[in-house]
């Protein structure tokens, strides 16, 4: 047992009193010299917060002490919440709200170590809510007493001046303090900052919140708002490296770039089938491919194939070190950071057209009426026919003319990894195969979907802004994506494939990371209750599934249908990896991991080496020649927490761009003069103006109260309506108007309107 675990089991114990070291190297009889490892141990443990140090230099477990370690997360408003450690002991497994007055010194992403507290709830009201008496209610909020490890040395920001100082605003919006530098003319380096470049700053240490941090400029970046300067500043602000160690690279140049015969070996031959994958256009990777087969009962069986990234990354490898540090890939508008290096991520594991693939299959098959009575798993290697595009695949689907598909052009070179070829290059018959094959398909999902609705599953689909840039990386267009059947055929076979193996794995007893959505505060809900009920939407009590079923119903067609299901996502939970089966709660599944896109994702090639040993052990043919890894629960519990923080730090850095490619679409038409007019929907009334969602991009903006010249405009009472007060002109809550761009405020990434 390891020094770790035993200081964790005897902490644990009833009787456990907090010792000092002596005391505890004494109880735990140690020698020597297992004391000086011991030691070693012991500070490693209290760095992580796995531990923590009482008066006296007494030890003992966090939650002993109502203490609990973890990262610490801001929100622009200044309140903050801690994800904390899934360490044995710490005793909570929930988020732990923290206001802004208790964060001390602590900046967004650090590892903090926080009292627990209890803090009366004021009761909140929204505008035209009923009030009702309240009992007083307490909540356990948290308060940072120490700062453990900052998430950032250095951060990015803008050089700006006043009459007495230099200062650099942060580029996060969640770090509320300007950090104080010297007078930049008076350093050495070269070139010298100036104001309005964008820079890194390295940070001084921090000890007294009323006062601002200071830090020092370490780089010049270039001119704060070209894109090429803002891409950079926001691959240091994430921590996201474009290039890999030479490690990386070497032991990638040794690995063939096509599959072998040799690498068939041991595998189901399934070339002979025609294989298929449907991507967005800007698809950079392929890690899925459908087949489909006719029984001799009138039943079909579908084979969901996946890339097999476990065959050719190796466990402890230089390769599987840096997969397992990114976590994820991470898609920029523009630009992709990916989890593997390019001769894998875009070629050997790429289910491209026209290649041989080593894959890892589930098949399920279904009966002539469309239910799911068997599956199979095995090692196979696969030949990709078609590279469809989601708008080519829906065009199958619906369309009866060939000729109007043939015309639907393959996606264009510089968005995407892979084009394909034309549709019009197949021969027709071909085509009309490839038309049934999808369209059989689609006959199972919308049966699959159909049913897993009625189970409860929540459709929380909605429309997709996609950002589309020229050869030269200037955004071209913006466009709202609809998901529609084609997004839906892919997504239902890929969740049957995700719940299949997760239920298999489980059922002999394997560890797993699984995909994990826990249930929503009761408190959340009845907050997000008071909120549709103030916009005279009708709805139960929310902690029921049924009646937020419902509700998500009543919104597909609301006029400001998208913004309010946004809301309703807010009161959620976000989703998370755990070495714990706790289940979906958006999906309505007890058991669910992912498995289907290991080419971007570390989990899903963590779960596939876990899948190889149950093909190993139910005595399928394997390809592995080398010892398998054994995952054991406690290292998938620190692997699902490493990449549950990646895939949020991920996530962010990809929302950032998209914000910052749309300053700089908008920003273009600010200085056109003859402005474009676009279509706008109001979701959202205050005083000051109006808050707008343009209907083909989904871009948000204002149209300030003051643009509205015509007459002096008031809110209505129940805040639904801006008036005019000579005309009683009316602008109404999911009312369409016309507006052109007003102004562009690149720092605090806001976009202004007025009226056309």
């Amino acid at each position: 047992m390891s020094f770790e675990n035993k200081v964790t089991k005897l902490m644990q114990s009833e009787d456990y009193l907090p010792l000092t070291f002596d005391q505890l190297a004494k109880r735990l009889k140690s020698t020597q010299a297992d004391r000086n490892r011991l030691q070693t141990e012991i500070k490693r443990m209290l760095r992580n917060g796995a531990i923590v140090r009482l008066k006296k230099d007494r030890l003992c477990l966090p939650s002993d002490a109502d203490l609990v370690s973890g990262r610490i997360r801001f929100r622009p408003s200044g309140l903050a919440h801690l994800i904390p450690n899934e360490e044995p002991g710490t005793g909570l497994k929930d988020f732990l709200p923290i206001r802004a007055e208790d964060t001390s010194v602590a900046l967004h992403g650090d590892h903090v170590l926080v009292r627990r507290v209890k803090t009366r709830q004021v009761p909140r009201y929204r505008k035209g809510a009923r009030r009702r008496a309240v009992s007083e209610k307490f909540i356990e909020t948290g308060r940072v007493i120490r700062i453990l490890k900052r998430a950032r040395e250095t951060l990015t920001g803008t050089l700006q001046r006043s009459r007495l100082y230099f200062f650099v605003i942060p580029d996060d919006p969640r770090i509320f303090h300007d950090i104080l530098v010297p007078d930049p003319s008076r350093t050495k380096s070269r070139p010298r900052p100036k104001v309005n470049d964008k820079v890194i700053v390295r940070l001084s240490e921090w000890k007294q919140r009323h006062l601002n941090p200071e830090g020092k400029i370490i780089a010049v970046l270039g001119k704060t708002h070209n894109p090429d300067t803002e891409l950079k500043a926001l691959l240091h602000r994430y921590d996201l490296n474009p290039d890999f160690p030479q490690e990386v690279i070497r032991e990638t140049s040794r690995i063939p770039q096509k599959v072998s015969k040799n690498d068939c070996r041991n595998r189901l031959d399934l070339r002979s089938l025609y294989a298929f994958t449907i991507d967005p256009d800007d698809a950079k990777d392929f890690d899925d491919a459908l087949t489909i087969e006719k029984q001799k009962d009138g039943g079909f069986r579908v084979g969901i194939h996946i890339a097999d990234v476990a065959t050719y990354v190796k466990p402890n490898s230089a390769l599987d070190r840096e997969a397992k540090t990114r976590g994820n890939s991470t898609y920029l508008v523009g630009a992709v950071i990916p989890m593997l290096p390019h001769a894998l991520s875009n070629g050997l594991c790429s289910l491209v057209e026209g290649e041989d693939r080593l894959t890892k299959t589930v098949f399920l098959t279904f009966t002539a009426g469309g239910r799911l009575k068997g599956t199979e798993f095995a090692n196979s290697v696969i030949h990709s026919r078609k590279r469809l595009s989601y708008q080519q695949a829906f065009a199958l689907l619906n369309e009866k003319d060939l000729r109007k598909v043939q015309r639907i052009s393959a996606p264009a070179k510089h968005q995407t990894g892979f084009p394909g070829s034309s549709l019009a290059d197949l021969p027709i018959g071909e085509l009309k195969d490839l038309r049934e094959r999808i369209r059989a398909l689609w006959n199972i999902a919308s049966k699959l979907r159909n049913n897993r609705m009625t189970k409860g599953s929540l459709d929380l689909d909605m429309p997709e802004t996609k950002i589309y840039l020229d050869e030269n990386g200037y955004v071209d267009c913006i466009k709202s994506i609809e998901y529609d059947e084609s997004h839906q055929l892919i997504e239902e076979f890929m969740l049957a494939a995700n719940e299949t193996v997760a239920r298999t794995l489980l059922n002999v007893g394997l560890p797993l990371i699984h995909r994990v959505h826990d249930k929503p505060d009761p408190e959340k809900l009845d907050e997000l209750r008071e909120y549709m009920l103030a916009l005279h939407i009708q709805t139960g009590d929310l902690v029921q599934r049924r009646e937020m079923v419902a509700l998500l119903a009543k919104l597909k067609y609301h006029p400001q249908g998208h913004v309010l299901r946004i809301q309703v996502l807010r009161s959620f939970k976000p989703a998370c990896y755990r070495a714990d089966a706790d289940g979906h709660y958006g999906l309505n599944k007890s058991r669910y991991t992912h498995f289907t896109s290991p080419i971007r994702r570390y989990t899903d090639l963590v779960v596939h080496r876990i899948f190889d040993q149950y093909l190993s052990k139910q005595g399928f043919p394997t390809a592995l020649r080398e010892p398998r890894i054994i995952y054991k629960h406690g290292r998938l519990r620190d692997i699902a927490q490493h990449l549950s923080i990646t895939e949020q730090n991920s996530t962010e850095a990809e929302r950032e761009s998209a914000k910052i490619k749309q300053i700089e679409f908008f920003k273009r038409e600010v200085d056109k003069t003859r402005k474009t007019v676009f279509e706008a929907v109001i979701i959202d009334i205050k005083n000051h103006g109006m808050f707008i969602e343009l209907t083909e991009s989904m871009a948000f903006g204002l149209v300030h109260i003051s643009t509205l010249r015509d007459d002096l405009y008031s809110v209505s009472p129940d805040g639904r309506c801006l008036t005019g007060r000579r005309k009683n002109k009316e602008y109404l809550l999911g009312q369409k108007i016309k507006v052109v761009v007003e102004r562009v405020d690149p720092f605090k990434r806001q976009i202004d309107f007025h009226i056309a």
